[in-house]
């Protein structure tokens, strides 16, 4: 008879002592922006504490298993240290995706159904309740069957609507998305670290992507005095700089990089902490970091204006919640038609995982 074997569960057994340390090893060059030597020396400090390793297996084992598993490389140059290799700039990103999209998989059911009824052209795993006009051969007969049983039992069974479960689904239309991040000093001001957490969602997006969205576009953009694109391979190393908020530039950046694209579905995701304080007159910057500039907002607004005028919809993920800073993200959601979200930190991956399906499910004619 085929069956399981059962073993009492340990805690703290879960995986190699590499494995855990690994993970661990990972958030750190995240958090030190690819300092090698900085994650490690942190890391033993965590060992000192917690005893992550023992006397069969200690630090100097790990760092070899990292450079023979190739996830550490030579400095380049005669260089005497060592820097990530691109082997653990993907297994970064996808652990960013699994921390992040592994949350959304808990959520309450119907956290990701789409204005368009009928039938996608993309099957997922996840499961939402059938509704009028659903097509049957999306149903989830195993569990419309167990709902069924537990609704009605087993002497009176009968399979109700309201027992149904279908597979969602999601139109396979095209999307070319523009991630703006803001690298503003705020965003590692008054002991918080705004930064790590945005880079963290911007691996995972890139990911999800890439890898399940290879049809789709990714841009990412950094904004602080001025906006520049950086690859996906840069991301783990972003750092803060001692800059203001220049989100025209960061706007102006997105909206030529958008026009290169050549499918109608095109949206722009802002992550940032503040207002906007710096804009460029010729060559010269104009700041003011008290208020609102009333000269600073009207050339953002514009902006947004435009892309409205575009069908580029910006949705802004603001990570503060001051009162002035609420009305102005208000006065600039309502310029482009766009859409708003004020998260804390630990909200901001699942927000923009959610919104970013959302959107795709929707067809841009």
């Amino acid at each position: 008879m085929i069956g399981w074997n059962f073993t009492a569960y340990k805690p703290g057994q879960e995986g190699s002592i590499f494995d855990r340390l690994l993970k661990i090893f990972q958030e750190l060059l995240v958090y030190t922006s690819g300092d090698v030597s900085e994650a490690l020396s942190w890391l033993t400090e965590l060992d000192k504490q917690y005893r992550l390793t023992n006397s069969e297996y200690g630090m100097a084992d790990f760092i070899q298993d990292l450079i023979d598993k190739g996830y550490i490389r030579q400095e380049e140059a005669g260089g005497n240290g060592f820097v990530p290799s691109s082997k653990m700039e993907i297994a970064i990103r996808r652990k960013a995706l699994e921390d992040v999209f592994g949350q959304l998989k808990k959520t309450k059911r119907g956290n990701h159904s789409t204005k368009h009824s009928g039938r996608g052209d993309e099957f997922t795993s996840e499961l939402r309740p059938y509704e009028f006009g659903d097509q049957l051969d999306n149903l989830a007969v195993s569990e419309s069957l167990r709902n069924a049983q537990i609704n009605h039992g087993i002497d009176d069974f009968q399979l109700a609507q309201d027992d149904l479960e279908v597979y969602e689904t999601f139109f396979q239309s095209q999307m070319s998305t523009v991630l703006m991040i803001d690298i503003s000093h705020s965003m590692i001001l008054y002991g918080e670290d705004r930064i790590t957490p945005a880079k963290k969602v911007a691996m995972a997006l890139a990911e999800l992507i890439t890898t399940r969205y290879p049809k789709d576009t990714l841009d990412i953009i950094v904004f602080g005095d001025d906006a520049w694109q950086i690859e996906i391979k840069d991301l783990p190393y972003l750092e803060v700089g001692p800059y203001h908020t220049n989100t025209v530039a960061g706007l102006e950046l997105s909206m030529n990089l958008l026009r290169r694209r050549k499918n109608p579905n095109k949206q722009i995701f802002m992550i940032t902490d503040g207002k906007p304080t710096c804009i460029k007159k010729g060559k010269k910057y104009y700041k003011n970091s008290f208020g609102l500039d009333r000269m600073i907002v009207n050339r953002t607004l514009n902006l947004a204006r435009s892309c409205k005028k575009l069908q580029i919809p910006i949705t802004t993920f603001m990570i503060a919640q001051e009162p002035y800073l609420v009305r102005f993200v208000d006065q600039f959601t309502q310029a482009n038609d766009g859409k708003a979200f004020y998260s804390s930190l630990q909200g901001l991956g699942e927000l923009i995982f959610m919104d970013y399906k959302k959107n795709k499910a929707k067809r841009h004619r």
